[in-house]
């Protein structure tokens, strides 16, 4: 009967039960009730991330694409969409952040449980600062293009002083918002805040390719410069094919001495601004990739590492070397520069001191990479979306320079490469690519490995406690105090082997070699537009797009390339 019947054990059977309960085990365990409903809670999550993701990201998309179509069309049809229309745009868009970082600043953190954990890797202090020290000269940028665009109200619209205004408020609160909230990983309203952030990622975008094609200032001082010219020289007017069509957009400085200032500030901040919007972008790209996320314990590190200037002595002297040579060769180069006839010397000078630097820092990351590939360290092979974005930034920021040094290279093989200074330029350009292959590989391979730590460092931490709790001494103590710290720095530098002690010496040559490298373009030395090689060889119009396009990424390159090997520095 079939009530009655009984299952006859099969050999087969036997052994596929002896040979794995665990299997029968899983099996039984999947068919609890709570397996099944967290683990559908979880997929549903994953899912809803996801779509969060793609949702926001088409928003940015669409949005990037709009804005996009208004700026070329200012560039090839100024009739019909003009930079005020551009402007107004733009402004509708800030208008939209502002109140969205409002709303989260006053409502969504503030909700319960909306930030559980923060990213201890995001929001570093370098990137913050650099939030601050570039929202600072963007704001006061802003302000010259606001006494500039009033001096001239007569031929200037008031989106002119519009603009700029929304301009302040918006980087004031963005930078605020940045500087106390990057770490968040925010658990509430997740696709309003995904979408939130990408649209101010998609504004800051199109500002910063609104400040790569905007050449209207620079046309009319171009213009007045040539005006003065043709005076000077008692010729006829000049006719110049593009400043013919933006003659209707052009107005005369008055010969004062406020307006002068005016217009030489926004020249001289300008690329703080485009420094700004790259900044703020990389920030929020990592907050929107925090979006719900939880961190577990102990993925949080408990004692970051700390940087400590102990074990290094060649790389210092070296890098501070470089740096002072370079302060000089920046000064000499600006007073030379500002001059009414420029001489071809400081351009020589100038690009003398880069092909003796360049080598150096190239032999300096290949010897650091080769040691990455001797020693026995694991990789760090964690979630680390911040890791993730400084990758993608590094190789994404030097395509700027090494696409301005292949413009270059095509210019002056066309031209005449015999020339002393073109073959400068033209080794310039060939050496700055390789540095930034070489130092990328380095850098890039620095921050995939796990952290080195010295055995016996937390007794040599609890002696560090104990030394500070007696740290109140007399002034005869002091000498002995002095002796001891040397001989503390003696002992540590001897105990470091020689590929750690390598790795920290040309980290800190590197890092104070990208210092003075971010430090000459930032503050207005800016020989590729200024020698008039390659501006002559692709026109004032291309090659003032090209150099802005690819200047402020080289300037973010060298930054984010010195918070890269510091990192490496530190877990060295």
């Amino acid at each position: 009967m079939p009530g009655n019947k009984v299952s006859r054990p099969c050999h087969h059977c036997k052994s596929r039960s002896a040979s794995a309960p665990t299997d029968a085990s899983k099996i039984h365990y999947e068919k609890f009730w709570l397996y099944r409903h967290c683990s559908s809670v979880q997929q549903r999550d994953r899912q809803a991330q996801k779509a969060g993701q793609l949702f926001s990201g088409l928003l940015a998309m669409n949005v990037v694409f709009l804005g996009s179509a208004f700026i070329s069309s200012m560039i090839f049809n100024r009739v019909a969409i003009t930079l005020g229309d551009v402007w107004i745009l733009m402004s509708i868009l800030k208008v939209l952040c502002l109140f969205w970082i409002i709303y989260y600043l006053l409502g969504t953190s503030r909700q319960p449980h909306a930030v559980l954990n923060r990213d201890s890797h995001a929001g570093a202090i370098w990137i913050r600062g650099s939030v601050l020290l570039f929202g600072g000269c963007s704001i006061l940028l802003n302000v010259f293009q606001i006494g500039y665009s009033t001096i001239l109200i007569h031929c200037k619209s008031k989106v002119d002083i519009l603009f700029p205004s929304v301009g302040i408020v918006f980087i004031c609160t963005q930078a605020y918002f940045l500087w106390h909230h990057s770490k968040d990983c925010i658990q509430v309203q997740h696709n309003f805040t995904r979408c939130g952030l990408m649209l101010t990622i998609a504004t800051n975008l199109l500002l910063w390719l609104l400040a790569v094609t905007n050449d209207n200032l620079h046309m009319e001082i171009e213009s007045q410069l040539r005006e003065v010219e043709r005076r000077f020289a008692g010729k006829a007017p000049f006719s110049h094919p593009h400043i013919l069509r933006n003659e209707t957009a052009l107005c005369t400085c008055p010969d004062t001495t406020i307006c002068k200032v005016f217009q030489k500030g926004y020249i001289l901040l300008y690329p703080f601004n485009t420094e700004y919007c790259l900044v703020c972008c990389s920030v929020l790209y990592v907050m929107w990739k925090n979006v719900g996320r939880r961190i577990s314990h102990h993925h949080v590190p408990h004692n970051k590492p700390q940087f400590k200037l102990q074990g290094v002595v060649f790389g210092p002297l070296l890098g501070a070397t470089a740096v002072i040579i370079g302060i000089c060769v920046f000064m000499m180069y600006q007073i030379q520069v500002t001059s009414l006839v420029p001489s071809r010397q400081v351009f020589v000078m100038y690009y003398s001191y880069y092909i003796v630097l360049l080598p150096l820092m190239s032999v300096g990351a290949v010897i650091g990479t080769v040691i990455h590939a001797l020693e026995k360290k694991e990789l760090d092979t964690l979630k680390n979306p911040t890791r993730s974005l400084d990758v993608i930034l590094l190789m994404g920021a030097a395509l700027g320079q090494i696409g301005m040094c292949y413009f270059s290279i095509v210019a002056l093989v066309a031209s005449d490469p015999r020339d002393l200074l073109n073959s400068l330029i033209l080794s310039y350009s060939v050496l700055l690519i390789f540095q930034n292959i070489t130092q990328n590989v380095f850098i890039i391979d620095g921050l995939h490995r796990q952290r080195f730590t010295l055995p016996g460092k937390e007794e040599g931490n609890k002696e560090e406690q104990n030394r500070e709790d007696q740290r109140r001494m007399s002034v005869l103590e002091l000498g002995q105090e002095l002796r001891k710290a040397s001989l503390s720095y003696i002992h540590s530098y001897s105990h470091l082997s020689w590929k750690r002690r390598a790795l920290r010496e040309i980290s800190f040559f590197l890092v104070l070699c990208n210092i003075i490298l971010w430090v000459m373009p930032t503050f207005g030395a800016h020989p590729v537009f200024e020698n008039g090689l390659e501006r002559s060889f692709y026109g004032y119009s291309t090659w003032f797009v090209i150099v802005n396009f690819g200047l402020p990424l080289g300037v973010f390159y060298r930054m984010h390339s010195v918070g890269g090997l510091l990192e490496v520095y530190v877990t060295a």
